[in-house]
């Protein structure tokens, strides 16, 4: 049964971007690329790296075979095409050859000996699909970009990221408050946090509050000049070598439909399908944060920070709510300064005030008034959505559960409709999806 068919883009007349309407397909590629790398028109201070000091250099251990092999037995045989139209499964087939496994691993200690990643690992292919529920589809903020990379330079790309991982951590670089872009991190661990800091705090009799931002075009904004942290890491100079030409010398082509424009360069950001971002962005970020803890302890600002990826978090205490907006007002206002440096701006729609209190009586806190620094007043809300969780005042979790409770029993209710007795899917195949998605759905954050 064919239960999947081609996504066609809705029909729109012209796309909106920066006041000007495009109706000529030739038009419309500029200004998305120019919107979705928007970025590369900021300016940065390149001397914000200079108060980050150097870790200790290791040397680089060279690939192993078995490293190649874990490598790819982790990706989804049922994952998109790359740009060379080869799937994982492909892949997996190859190396069983003896000979193919070890010429392959040659290839990728060959790319980190010599500092060179081929031209044709530099190219890549952006698919856009419309985002849902969306009211109209004529701005380019309305779509999302999917990456589609060459499969054996994503190979490449995953050994390279586990090394640097495991270098990272020896190393102690990333800063403490980073949980975002490392293994053995995940979202639950920011809402385990933030509940027992919460939960602590309420034990001395004090107020918790939150502010939460979002960085804008986080990945296509980071600038491969600031990227030279990579140099205080503690890597190997060979290494360092071989990122200063992975950088340089990338191209993309956008898809719409079954329209297809030619190359653009990008000398600008990291592909979020690359197995590299997620370390590059942990590395981007960490001068940020040590350099945010040292203006806040000059300025003597007691407050917590938290970071996940491209998420940010403030956590203040206090008993009064006036000392609780002063503190996160100062700390937005210092972390907006020094994003501004890495040529990266707050998403001020997804900015989002919270405070958490177990007071019986009817609490109103004021709104946080940003307006001296060019941002909107912030009203608490009486429910919070943060990275998946749903928290209120009293982190009684009762929005939560009722929100994944629905949607896990929608969910069951959608699996019966794919299968009866005599057609569709049979039993044990429901009791697949039961366990692997809709049960999933429904103990989402439980360890809260």
């Amino acid at each position: 049964m064919n239960w999947v068919k081609k996504w066609k883009l809705p029909v729109i007349e012209a796309i909106q971007y920066e006041g000007h309407l495009y109706i000529e397909l030739e038009d419309l590629w500029i200004a998305l690329h120019n919107s979705f790398n928007s970025a590369q028109m900021h300016e940065i201070d390149i001397y914000v790296l200079d108060d980050i000091p150097n870790k200790s250099t290791k040397e680089w251990n060279l690939f192993s075979k078995q490293e190649l092999i874990d490598a790819i037995e982790k990706c989804n045989n049922s994952s998109a095409l790359g740009s060379n139209k080869l799937t994982w499964s492909h892949i997996k087939i190859i190396i069983r050859d003896e000979d193919c496994l070890s010429k392959l691993t040659d290839i990728a200690n060959a790319c980190i000996d010599l500092g060179y990643w081929p031209s044709h690992f530099k190219l890549s292919t952006i698919v856009i699909i419309p985002k849902s529920n969306k009211t109209v589809y004529d701005l380019p903020k309305s779509y999302w970009l999917i990456v589609l990379l060459n499969i054996i330079g994503k190979l490449f790309e995953k050994m390279i990221g586990d090394h640097l991982q495991f270098y990272t951590i020896s190393n102690n670089f990333i800063h403490w408050s980073q949980l975002g872009g490392l293994k053995q991190k995940s979202i639950i661990d920011i809402g385990v946090i933030l509940t027992h800091i919460i939960c602590l705090e309420w034990i001395k009799n004090l107020t918790t509050s939150t502010l939460a931002f979002d960085i804008a075009q986080f990945f296509p904004s980071l600038n491969h000049q600031l990227l030279l942290i990579l140099n205080k890491v503690g890597l190997d100079q060979k290494v360092s070598i071989f990122f200063k030409n992975y950088l340089v010398g990338r191209k993309t082509k956008y898809i719409w439909n079954d329209f297809i424009f030619p190359s653009f360069d990008i000398n600008i950001g990291v592909g979020q399908g690359s197995a590299l971002s997620p370390i590059l962005s942990a590395f981007y970020l960490s001068p940020v944060f040590y350099s945010l803890e040292k203006h806040l302890k000059i300025l003597k600002i007691p407050i917590s920070m938290i970071s996940f990826v491209d998420n940010g978090l403030f956590v203040s205490q206090s008993r009064f709510i006036l000392h609780l907006n002063t503190n996160i007002f100062c700390s937005y206002n210092v972390i907006s300064f020094i994003l501004s440096k890495y040529s990266l701006i707050i998403k001020y729609r997804k900015t989002n005030v919270f405070h958490f209190t177990r007071s019986h009586r009817t609490y109103n806190p004021p709104p946080l008034n940003l307006t001296l620094i060019s941002s909107p007043s912030l009203l608490p809300k009486e429910t919070w959505r943060y990275l998946g969780f749903i928290f209120d005042c009293k982190l009684t979790f009762r929005s939560h559960l009722d929100f994944y409770s629905n949607k896990a029993i929608s969910t069951i209710k959608c699996i019966k409709l794919l299968g009866n007795s005599t057609r569709g899917i049979n039993p044990l195949q429901k009791r697949r999806l039961y366990r692997c998605y809709a049960l999933s759905i429904a103990l989402y954050g439980f360890q809260l």
